[in-house]
């Protein structure tokens, strides 16, 4: 099976502002233009009324498209899911996967025809379409509310996919990140700090998320916003018609202590053996909301530090400094509980340079007070952002729950550019002295362990560093030891025999595995063959049509694509020759390539040896046989593609006896994207064709 994936990613950024002035005079630069009086927003007048059975409904009038949006807002409080975390999810999307009333495929249609959009979330829904549609819209978004009919099959669809993305995550850095942070800042016992996991999909059921849409899917809970070519007058008849039948019920409201941030700053790794890259957090839990007179301020402070391409972070890290494609920080507010953090994913030769500015940042904002045209700059950008938004109806209607929902000043968003224009130097300076503390932090880095621990050891108080794994549960610091009399060759041999032994190995003289998967949406199956001692071939297909093909005779390797055929030489060849090379690990001594036993650490939650393979050119690759089974589980490994290095893991899994040998009948790949691969047939000494290694 070959386990090198290749995929670029290409990512183009573009940022301008342009700046014109008017007159006769010449331009004199020394002299900085006065800043205009900041408008006032006009958001339209919102109007309300509450049906008998408790909705809130506010209605703002806009006249100048012949458009309406609907979204209601539940006010609500997340609930601890425990051992089934990801049931408000999961009832949210199942909501919308059929009604009593109508299939999926039905209700789906209905939306299409009338070009509307109908979407559902664990705390409400938003729907919006042409006015001419709004009855159809109304009536639709009612039954999806007031008769959703959970499916068991639909049910099974949703966890497939939330599995599927589970799996990518699993060798995301990125997303392994966020989760860890999100366990370290809040805890296990905050529904912040709670992570969905392929347990606690396993623990969701049909009753669960009934149980979650009768407890929280009320109307004496909720409030409705509508916004578009509307008046009260038309309107107030519909909402009644529709959703006046919604019954309402006492719903249940949970307080949690506040979580409180570290009382020094601690150094948290997740390790990712072989990672080329380090995603570094600086982080903790703040206490803002919404209706803090702090938050404008820290709005404008926290766009200060990094939350654009201009801000200091980026300019730092990025632009004097070339360490990463980009720095950030954000600083959000919440109900409950708060978050900052700052970002960066940086090569590990500069992981500790990295987190040294970024630390310099937080301290500078400390320390000094900005100036005023950076503030200015600022201050103009957030003006503009704040200017776009206006134009989504589910901004307007976000802003009209916001001012019920968390007693905001009736005003608050049409006086928001004045409020943003009034903020200055000592604000933003006394925003950093309340939210910036890279003193109570935890930084947090997704790399090797190996490569990056002796680094970051200055940057904890303590000067010690702790290890979590990727659901934020703490792990060893240092790799297991090994039992006596275990070395890499017993660790050979011992799978050698696991998988069917030498005599059984030696018989075969060719093998050929089809896998199928799906990516995007699309069946794909990649078929490899091997024959002795040291032919190879590849083909990926995409239904019948072979998109991707590789083999090595013995001498020459060749690859076929969409784009051609080429030679394979270089690094590509030295590993086309090592996929040809029947029985490799039983070769591995004869070979040349050396090996490193380096300790025993948990995969897929059961101990594994880790093993360093070092191949007679000096190529690194991990892998990991597991202590009870002796079986091969794991391989990671380096690759070079035209986005930059990256870090391939394969895990192999369900192994099946075929002709006295074992091989893995599963296997999941992780990198850039990832997939999981189900043999289809694996077949050994079927006589395969030395054409078949050949590309003409």
């Amino acid at each position: 099976m070959n386990k090198k994936v290749i995929f670029s990613i290409l990512v183009l950024f573009a940022f301008t502002s342009t700046f014109a002035q008017k007159g006769d005079k010449k331009l004199d630069r020394s002299i900085r233009p006065k800043a205009a009086e900041a408008p006032g927003i006009k958001l339209g007048d919102i109007q309300s009324f509450v049906l008998p059975n408790g909705l809130k409904v506010f209605v703002v009038e806009n006249h100048k498209q012949a458009t309406v949006a609907y979204s209601i807002a539940l006010d609500i409080k997340p609930s601890l899911e425990k051992d089934a975390v990801g049931t408000a999810n999961m009832t949210s999307e199942l909501m919308t996967s059929g009604t009593k009333n109508r299939t999926k495929d039905q209700l789906d249609n209905d939306i299409d025809f009338i070009g509307a959009t109908l979407t559902a979330n664990p705390k409400g829904l938003y729907a919006a379409s042409l006015k001419k549609q709004q009855t159809k819209l109304l009536e639709l978004m009612s039954d999806v509310l007031l008769n959703p009919n959970f499916k068991q099959e639909e049910l099974e669809k949703v966890k497939t996919q939330t599995l599927s993305g589970l799996a990518q995550q699993k060798d995301d850095p990125d997303a392994i990140s966020e989760n860890v942070k999100s366990v370290l800042n809040f805890g296990a016992n905050h529904p912040y700090g709670e992570l969905t996991t392929e347990e606690s999909v396993s623990k969701i059921s049909i009753e669960k998320c009934n149980a979650y849409y009768q407890a929280y899917f009320r109307p004496n809970v909720a409030y409705m916003a509508i916004v578009g070519d509307v008046t009260l007058a038309e309107v107030k008849p519909l909402i009644e018609k529709y959703f006046g039948a919604w019954q309402k019920a006492d719903v249940v409201s949970t307080n949690y202590p506040m979580p409180l941030a570290p009382e020094k700053t601690r150094v948290a790794v997740v390790n990712k053996a072989g990672a080329v890259q380090s995603v570094i957090n600086v982080t903790y839990p703040v206490d803002l909301k919404l209706n803090s007179e702090d938050a404008i301020k820290a709005k404008v402070m926290n766009t200060i530090l990094g939350a654009g391409f201009s801000s200091r972070l980026f300019v730092n890290l990025r632009e004097k400094h070339g360490y990463t494609y980009g720095s950030y920080s954000s600083l959000n507010n919440d109900e409950l509980v708060s978050e900052f953090s700052a970002y960066a994913k940086v090569r590990n030769a500069v992981t500790d340079s990295s987190l040294t500015e970024i630390m310099a940042e937080l301290n500078r904002l400390r320390t000094e007070k900005v100036p005023q045209d950076e503030l200015d700059g600022i201050k103009n950008y957030l003006t503009g952002n704040f200017a776009i938004s206006l134009e989504d109806p589910a901004t307007i209607a976000r802003f009209a729950i916001n001012i019920e929902l968390y007693k905001l000043p009736k005003d608050y968003y049409a006086n928001y550019l004045k409020n943003l224009a009034a903020v200055t130097s000592d604000d933003v300076y006394a925003m950093a002295q309340k939210y910036i503390r890279p003193d109570n932090a935890t930084i947090l880095v997704v790399g090797d362990k190996e490569e990056l621990s002796k680094k970051l050891a200055p940057f904890s108080a303590t000067k010690n560093i702790e290890f979590y794994d990727i659901y934020g549960n703490v792990v060893a610091s240092v790799a297991k030891p090994i039992p006596a009399g275990v070395t890499s060759k017993t660790v050979i041999n011992d799978y050698v025999n696991a998988i069917g032994g030498a005599t059984a190995l030696l018989k075969v003289k060719d093998v050929s595995t089809k896998m199928n998967t799906k990516l995007q949406g699309m069946d794909i199956s990649i078929t490899t063959s091997q024959k002795a001692p040291n032919k190879y071939a590849m083909s990926v297909k995409m239904g019948e049509m072979v998109i991707q093909k590789e083999v090595y005779d013995g001498k020459v390797g060749k690859q076929q694509s969409m784009q051609g055929k080429k030679d394979i030489d270089g690094d590509g060849l030295d590993d086309i020759k090592a996929q040809a090379t029947m029985n490799l690990e039983m070769n591995y001594e004869k070979l040349g390539y050396k090996l490193n036993l380096k300790g025993i650490e948990a995969v897929n939650g059961k101990d594994a040896y880790i093993l360093e393979v070092v191949s007679p050119k000096g190529k690194k690759s991990t892998e990991w046989y597991a202590v009870e089974s002796k079986l091969k589980v794991r391989n990671s490994q380096i690759t070079t593609s035209e986005a930059g290095p990256m870090t391939n893991t394969t895990d192999f899994l369900e192994y099946k006896d075929v002709e006295g040998v074992k091989f893995p009948s599963i296997i999941a790949i992780s990198g850039a994207m990832s997939m999981k691969l189900t043999a289809e047939t694996i077949t050994v000494n079927k006589g395969i064709s030395d054409t078949e290694f050949t590309i003409k």
